[in-house]
C-alpha cells in the first residue's frame, strides 16, 4: 500500500475511439503508445512497438490478461475481448499509470498505451513497464 495517494483522476480519454488509442500529449514524456501514423513512428519519442502474436487473437488477449494479473500493483479496470485497461500504482507515492491494450486482428498485433496521470516526466517508467510486459507476454507463449 502506498504511503501517499497521488492517483489523480481517471482520464476520460481512455478507451478506443475509431479503432485507436489516444495519442500521447506532445508536452509530456510520461506516455508511450504504439498506434501512430506510420510516417511519424521513427521520429516520435512516444512510440513503442505493439505486441505481436500468432494464432488465435482471443488466446493472445487472455495471455495479456494473465501477465497483468501476475504484475505487482496492478488492478484490472476493464476487460473486454478486444480491449483491456489496467492501473498500476507506485509503491510509495501512489502515482497511477493507465495501461491500455487494444486488439487489432487485421494486423496480428495488440496495440498498447501506457501513461502517467500526473506530472510531465516518469523517468522512463512507462516505457520500461511496456517492455517488461512484452517480455512476459512473449515468454508466456513458449
Amino acid at each position: 500500500m502506498a504511503l501517499f495517494n497521488l492517483s489523480g483522476k481517471r482520464p476520460k480519454s481512455l478507451g478506443a475511439v475509431e479503432g485507436r488509442l489516444a495519442a500521447c500529449p506532445a508536452n509530456k514524456s510520461n506516455c508511450v503508445v504504439s498506434l501512430h501514423a506510420a510516417e511519424s513512428r521513427s521520429e516520435d519519442p512516444h512510440h513503442v512497438a505493439p505486441f505481436s502474436y500468432e494464432g488465435d487473437p482471443g488466446d493472445a488477449m487472455t495471455r495479456v490478461l494473465a501477465v497483468l494479473m501476475q504484475s505487482p500493483n496492478c488492478q484490472i479496470i476493464s476487460n473486454r475481448s478486444d480491449y483491456i485497461h489496467a492501473e498500476f500504482t507506485s509503491g510509495i507515492m501512489g502515482f497511477v499509470d493507465d495501461v491500455e491494450f487494444l486488439l487489432s486482428v487485421a494486423e496480428n498485433v495488440i496495440h498498447v498505451r501506457s501513461a502517467s496521470r500526473l506530472g510531465l516526466s516518469d523517468f522512463g517508467v512507462n516505457r520500461a513497464r511496456v517492455e517488461e510486459l512484452r517480455e512476459a507476454f512473449d515468454e508466456a507463449d513458449d
